[in-house]
């Protein structure tokens, strides 16, 4: 059975990840088909956010944002409703606050 999927990628800052996780909470996965759900802390190097916001990486020996990089595999009818409640969850209202990434799986395998 073929199954149309979508892989969503975004980036969100650090005080909304909370927010994010619940929004997608509050839709379960059951009900949208979302799975493999991944969390990863990434730095910002670059980054025009407000110098607040910024901290010194001695790694990359430049000014940089911490943000969060939330991966997840749904199925393709339900990846305009997760987007919408990541996008809504991530919101700040700051220029620049994260990006949303949706793509085509094309082809998937399970390891048993």
């Amino acid at each position: 059975r073929r199954m149309d999927m979508k892989a969503i990628r975004a980036f969100i800052r650090q005080h909304r990840i909370v927010d994010v996780l619940q929004a997608l909470r509050n839709l379960s996965a059951a009900e949208t088909g979302w799975h493999n759900i991944t969390i990863s802390q990434v730095l910002r190097p670059l980054a025009s956010a407000h110098p607040a916001q910024q901290h010194y990486s001695m790694e990359l020996a430049e000014a940089v944002v911490s943000d969060y990089k939330l991966d997840l595999v749904c199925a393709d009818e339900v990846a305009d409703a997760l987007t919408y409640a990541i996008a809504k969850a991530a919101h700040t209202g700051q220029p620049e606050a994260g990006w949303i990434f949706v793509s085509e799986v094309t082809h998937a395998v399970e390891i048993l």
